[in-house]
């Protein structure tokens, strides 16, 4: 089937588990697919590992990697049934789970959402072009800001950053809803003097705009910090270190963490050995982005804001985490 969102057409497959009844579900070659927001992000390239482990470590289970919207649209997309597992932020999952914050969520919660493993951090990265003035959030007013994808974690984050700083989009000279990559080619032709990405640290959109065009990743602490992490319990302190990108200082922000979600019925057993795939081969996640090197047994758990599957739960009970 073809999904229509905003200007972006996903193609999904039906001969996935959805396709099935529930027994059938059990037996036989499981196909799988993920939904892994922009190719130019770090969802894509992960779900990419994910999706040679599958085909290289675990019997009789593929994996097809879908680019979507991100988060939001991702979690609808769970939710709908049009997605087997998705990759998400866990601030966009917590209120997609639940019914919050969203018109889209509080009128269809996403409550047969499970979590399954957290990634890794994904700071709140407000870009602007060095010649814009802009040093502070508050500085964004008669701006032109591009806010992330219509229906994207990006977006969720960048109306609460502005929030924080006593703005709305009517403050803005405009608010632009752009892809991750269109978002940088307008930053870099100065159609936009500012963009949100909610991405993990040294992401190619980022890094390769800061070769062709002089940037600033503005620090979004002290006072905007304080108001972030009292309106929402999810967001962390972090560290953007200096020359992460071309020729860009130290940036203090706050970050969310993503996660890997799947449709509650998908049989136990696969889900199992998928979560186990992933993490008796770490090295192929860990080779695929710098972000991936993040992705440990360890801090599996961290954050993780929603009920788990069976399968993953079983799975970490073996580790004895649960």
């Amino acid at each position: 089937m073809t999904v229509a969102i905003g200007s972006m057409l996903v193609v999904l497959g039906t001969t996935g588990l959805m396709a099935r009844g529930q027994g059938e579900a059990d037996t036989g070659p499981q196909r799988l697919n993920m939904g892994a927001g922009w190719v130019t992000g770090v969802y894509y390239p992960l779900a990419g590992s994910m999706s040679r482990v599958a085909h290289a470590h675990i019997d009789d289970l593929s994996l097809t990697v879908e680019s979507s919207g991100a988060s939001v649209v991702n979690s609808n997309l769970i939710g709908s049934g049009d997605l087997d597992l998705a990759i998400v932020q866990n601030d966009v999952a917590y209120y997609a789970y639940n019914g919050l914050l969203r018109e889209d969520f509080q009128r269809s919660p996403v409550t047969n959402m499970r979590g399954l493993f957290t990634l890794y951090p994904e700071p709140v990265q407000l870009v602007a072009r060095a010649d814009a003035g802009i040093r502070t959030p508050s500085d964004l007013a008669g701006k032109r800001v591009a806010v992330g994808p219509l229906g994207s974690g990006a977006e969720v984050n960048a109306l609460q950053v502005l929030e924080a700083a006593g703005l709305t989009e009517g403050d803005l000279a405009a608010a632009e809803r752009l892809e991750a990559g269109e978002a940088a080619d307008y930053l870099r032709d100065g159609r936009v003097d500012a963009a949100f990405f909610t991405v993990g640290i040294g992401a190619s959109v980022i890094a390769d705009l800061a070769v062709a065009q002089r940037i600033t990743v503005v620090s979004i602490d002290g006072e905007y910090a304080d108001r972030l992490q009292a309106m929402e319990d999810f967001y962390a302190r972090a560290t953007i270190p200096a020359d992460t990108y071309n020729q860009v200082g130290e940036a203090r922000t706050i970050a969310v963490v993503s996660m890997v979600v799947a449709r509650e019925d998908i049989p136990e057993e696969v889900i199992y050995r998928f979560v186990a795939g992933i993490f008796g081969n770490l090295d192929v996640i860990h080779s695929a982005h710098q972000a991936g090197r993040l992705v440990t047994l360890e801090s599996a758990l961290d954050g993780m804001p929603i009920p788990l599957h069976p399968g993953a739960e079983r799975f970490f009970q073996e580790q004895g985490m649960r």
